[in-house]
Parts: structure tokens; sequence; C-alpha cells
């Protein structure tokens, strides 16, 4: 899904992909009948691949080994000695190397090399509108998710599932295909009323921005509150309701205070997801607002790479951040 998301690698190399020619057909050459029918076609292609993997996880079934035993064998740790230990680390090692620190090493060398390309008001605006739609898009996803979450929890009934499952759609829909999405009818709507001024305050504000967001990123956050939930018994809220708690209590006295961590995971990688967002953002953005991810796709596509280095380094770092947490959430769990 990420693959077929994709639009900055593609673009770049020149590769014609789904994404970038949905994006070229729409801005380049002003087709819009094009666009709808590769967004079209790659939406059914994701709809098909949905459907195959769901398909595949409802066969699986799961055995839960007791007393530590599994096969009714003890799990004990293998240690690798000579060249197997050196293999282990070559293979462990090699997708680190060459996927995060050779990269960045690259970036450091020009930036390093000359520093006057630098603009640092012009990239404080980059980060500020990068961060700004991040926490803004964050905050909406975790809230529409824990509403959600708590409505399936409380109600169960086929229109909650079938929103939690529309809105689990949305992951997999590329960028390119939830910005055709929106502009198709915001251009028929101002074709039938003119005067209608739908059209400018979805492209010219940041609405239509965050609203692309939460159309690709509320999965996400439904996913992360959902695991949370998994862990609280439902014996908690039959308690709490046997002792006259209502729902709005039952969610702020009971849920909250054992969702706390899910829920800042889940803001977290909305986040991250944001910040790093590039078709959506690309076309839908209003003018002089650019982000980080669009600002370091401008400057390599122009093959300034020293000046691409600085915004493409912030976006690494952002990325490293729930890395770092996830890590030490699985150290601290396994003592």
């Amino acid at each position: 899904m990420e693959t077929l998301a994709d639009f900055g690698v593609s673009s770049y190399f020149g590769i014609q992909t789904f994404t970038a020619g949905i994006y070229k057909a729409w801005l380049s050459m002003d087709n819009r009948i094009a666009a709808a029918q590769l967004a079209t076609l790659l939406l059914l292609l994701v709809a098909m691949l949905l459907f195959l993997e769901r398909r595949a996880q409802s066969r699986m079934r799961f055995s839960a080994a007791r007393g530590g035993r599994a096969g009714g064998m003890d799990a004990q740790l293998v240690v690798l000695r000579g060249r197997a230990r050196w293999l282990a680390w070559l293979v462990c090692g090699a997708p680190v190397l060459i996927g995060f620190v050779l990269p960045v090493l690259f970036m450091l060398r020009p930036l390093l090399a000359d520093w006057s390309v630098l603009s640092w008001g012009q990239f404080a605006g980059w980060a500020w509108n990068s961060l700004r739609l991040g926490v803004i898009s964050a905050v909406l996803a975790v809230a529409l998710a824990l509403l959600l979450a708590f409505q399936l929890r409380r109600r169960p009934d086929l229109p909650t599932r079938l929103g939690a499952q529309l809105v689990g759609l949305g992951y997999a829909v590329p960028g390119a295909v939830i910005v055709v999405g929106l502009l198709l009818p915001v251009g028929w709507l101002q074709a039938v009323a003119p005067e209608s001024r739908v059209g400018f305050v979805l492209t010219a504000t940041s609405l239509g921005l965050v609203w692309a967001y939460l159309v690709r990123f509320c999965a996400v956050a439904l996913q992360s509150v959902q695991s949370g939930y998994a862990r609280i018994p439902v014996s908690f809220d039959d308690s709490a309701r046997m002792l006259g708690t209502r729902d709005p209590g039952l969610a702020w006295r009971v849920h909250w205070p054992l969702l706390r961590r899910s829920t800042a995971a889940a803001a977290l990688l909305v986040f991250v997801d944001v910040m790093k967002e590039l078709p959506a953002t690309l076309v839908l953005r209003p003018f002089n607002s650019d982000t980080l991810a669009v600002v370091a796709y401008q400057l390599a596509r122009d093959e300034r790479l020293g000046e691409a280095a600085l915004p493409s380094l912030a976006l690494v770092l952002v990325g490293l951040i729930p890395v770092v947490l996830l890590s030490r959430t699985l150290r601290a769990s396994s003592r």
C-alpha cells in the first residue's frame, strides 16, 4: 500500500506510477477525466488487495502457549558464534546502514559543505506549517477515533461496524486518489453555483488539507485506540454501570486513564504521517504554505541537494521519535 501511494520517489526518478500519473494528468496536462480514470483504477486495485488480505486473515488461527512452553518445548535463546554470528550482524545491520546511515551521511555532506545556502527564516516557516498541520490533524484524528472506538465498545451494531471499516479503508487509499475525490465534486459545484465559496474554503485554506489528512490517517489512530481498548476487560464497564456510571463518566473516569498511552501513540503516529505526506499536501496546500515534505521534494527535484538536506533531515528526525519511544516501551515491557 505504501508503494502504491508513493509519489516523491517515483516522480524524482521518472518512474510512471499510478500516483505520478494522476498528479501529472491533473496539474500538468489539465485533464481531469484522465486523472479520475487513473484514480478509479488505482482505487479498484487497492480494494482488490484489501479483499485478498482480509480473506487471508479470516483463515488465521492462533494458539496460546501456556507455562512458557510452545509445542511441549521450553523457549531458549540461541547464542550464535563464529560465522553465524557475523552473518546475523550483517543481515540485521545492512538495512539500517543502507536505509538510514548512508542516506543521512549523504544529506549531511552538502549541508556541511556550504552553510550559506540555508535560509533559516524560511525553514522556520516550513517547520511551523508542518507542525501546525500535524498537531491539528493528530488531535482531530484521535478525537474521532476515541468516539468511534467507544461507540464500537458500547454498541457494536452494523452501522457502527461499517463506519469503522470505512474509516479503516482510508489508510489504504493513496493521497492522490483522495485529492481527486475531493476536487472533482468541488469543481462540479463551482460550475453549477459560481457564487458558492466552497471551492475557495477548501483550496485556499487549510480546511481541505486537514480533511484529506483525516480521511487518510484516521485509520492509524483508530487502530491504536482499539488496541488499547482490547486490553480493558469488559467487566470494568459492567462494574461501573452497576455503580450508576453513565456513558460520559465511563469514558472519562474508567476508559481514559487506561487509554492514555494508546492515545499518545495514536497522536504521535498520525503526527509523523502528516509530516511526511506529500501528494495531498502538494496539491491542496494554500499559497505560501509549503511544508517540509513539499520543500524537500521540490528542492531535490531541482537538484538543489544542499538546500534539500535540512528539511529532509528534519523529517528524518521526526520519524525517529516513534521508533525511539517504541523501542523504549518494548524494552520496559520485557523487563
